[in-house]
């Protein structure tokens, strides 16, 4: 008998051994595995993704694969296609939380497929919540999940540091912090002010209107070595500026109509304490000259007067005007927007921590109930998912508006949809649809989120352009008038809100 055909029996034999070997293999790790076709397919899952996911996955589970296939081939360089994608990921499969890594792996019919090394992270998701939950106690807390979770070394270790990183928020609560919020952002916001607030320099503190900026400026005296000192607020754009200026740097006696006496300035008032100059980006060239002298040698000159005077003043100044592009128009002195901008603390709109809503509505719901006398102890999630549907150009102050007016206007003791009348037309908003940015939400929102999100702006769109109307709206989106009124009661849309917006 030829060589060749004793040696194909060996072969097979070889195969079926090696094949065995590795499904067993496979099957006996923690940890899930799937290799998927290039279409997407599941080829093969280990024992773990089947206790996991089933023995068939449902539809929902496979398109979820799917899209990660089609990330790990897109990560993948073409140059280096049996190269391993050590990076770790995080993703959703379904509704279940999972992180994984990928590597090519070539089947033994020589088809290229790529394999998923897994691993169900509800449980660590679970944590991470239970963490965002308690503001009290935090360092109890974890300390006892530190000690349920002995036998991982490494999610001690990552608790360890969030303990750390918890403790050093708690640190910085101060009774003077009237900002209410807890997003990312806020927290980063509250270390920056106790990480400048203790040095003299001059800070400028920026951001749309609305957003806190006086508040801010409050939380950086108090936490400053001037807390005991005096503190003078002056909203720069409320004063005729030549009165401005003998308002902040006092006169000399005949130096104008009317000035019969020597009268000394809030710079001289409040000298070893702390100024705030609110809207700073409002004033005119000459006291911006002015200005710059104060910063640059510590000395003012009275209107009417020569002798400079030494004074001792932490400045901190506020404005909603891009200073940059004010310098760029010839409106604002560069050496000044210098000596101002030594420390920038620029508070974000409400439109990027709208995490911080539902804290912020309970907040001024209580204020509010307490000072109309009302008896509010509920507000609907149709009216919680409008407020985070809405855009916030007036931020912070818009909504405590909006929230004010409900609590007024409630006739019970709940908020309900005829109570929530917003500021803007709803017509300016639809300006920010168009630049619905994913980018910035992918990692931040699971997809589902994402979509939803997307699909009630569009929702929204579609009913404003069409004054409210379901039918037009309805047949414009190529969906039945039935499951629109669905999508919006999930999504908390009122069609009448719009038509009344309409009609004002």
């Amino acid at each position: 008998m030829p060589y060749n055909q004793l040696i194909v029996p060996n072969m097979q034999d070889e195969v079926l051994r090696l094949s065995t070997n590795w499904r067993t293999l496979l099957d006996a790790m923690p940890e899930m595995v799937f290799l998927l076709k290039n279409d997407g397919a599941v080829q093969y899952m280990n024992r773990s993704a089947k206790a996991c996911f089933g023995n068939a996955c449902s539809q929902t589970v496979t398109e979820s694969l799917k899209i990660i296939g089609k990330k790990c081939r897109e990560r993948l360089p073409h140059s280096a296609r049996s190269s391993v994608d050590d990076e770790v990921t995080e993703a959703f499969v379904d509704t279940t939380p999972v992180e994984y890594s990928s590597v090519p792996f070539v089947g033994y019919t020589g088809e290229t497929l790529i394999m998923l090394v897994m691993r169900n992270i509800t449980q660590r998701k679970n944590f991470e919540r239970e963490l965002l939950q308690f503001n009290t106690s935090i360092e109890t807390i974890l300390q006892q999940k530190i000690g349920e979770l002995q036998a991982s070394e490494e999610m001690r270790l990552r608790l360890s540091r969030q303990v750390n990183s918890l403790k050093s928020q708690l640190g910085h609560h101060h009774k003077a912090d009237k900002m209410v919020g807890r997003s990312r952002k806020m927290r980063e916001l509250r270390e920056m002010i106790h990480q400048v607030s203790g040095s003299d320099a001059t800070i400028l503190v920026t951001g749309e209107s609305g957003t806190g900026k006086e508040l801010v400026a409050n939380l950086i005296k108090a936490t400053s070595s001037r807390d005991d000192k005096p503190f003078l607020k002056i909203n720069c754009n409320a004063i005729n500026d030549s009165l401005l200026e003998a308002d902040l740097f006092g006169y000399e006696k005949g130096a104008f109509t009317g000035a019969t006496t020597r009268k000394i300035g809030k710079f001289e008032v409040v000298d070893g304490g702390t100024i705030l100059l609110d809207e700073i980006g409002d004033i005119s060239p000459r006291m911006q000259v002015s200005l710059l002298r104060v910063l640059q040698n510590g000395e003012i000159i009275r209107v009417g007067g020569n002798e400079p005077l030494r004074v001792n003043v932490r400045v901190i100044a506020a404005t909603n005007v891009d200073l940059a592009q004010a310098v760029k128009e010839k409106k604002f002195r560069l050496d000044l927007y210098y000596r101002l901008n030594i420390i920038n603390i620029d508070i974000p709109p409400l439109r990027d921590r709208k995490e911080d809503i539902v804290e912020l509505v309970s907040y001024f719901v209580n204020h509010y109930r307490e000072a109309f006398k009302k008896e509010i102890d509920f507000v609907p999630k149709s009216i919680i998912n409008r407020l985070l549907a809405h855009d916030w150009p007036g931020n912070v102050r818009e909504l405590e508006n909006v929230i004010q007016r409900a609590v007024l206007m409630a006739k019970g003791k709940m908020i309900t949809e005829a109570d929530l009348v917003f500021d803007q037309d709803p017509r300016v908003e639809q300006q920010h649809v168009d630049g619905f940015n994913i980018d910035e939400k992918i990692g931040e929102l699971p997809l589902k989120s994402i979509v939803a999100e997307f699909e009630a702006t569009i929702i929204h769109r579609a009913l404003n352009k069409f004054s409210g109307n379901v039918s037009t709206a309805a047949d414009q989106l190529k969906l039945g008038k039935t499951a629109l009124y669905d999508k919006m009661k999930q999504h908390g849309i009122s069609a009448k809100n719009i038509k009344q917006v309409k009609k004002a």
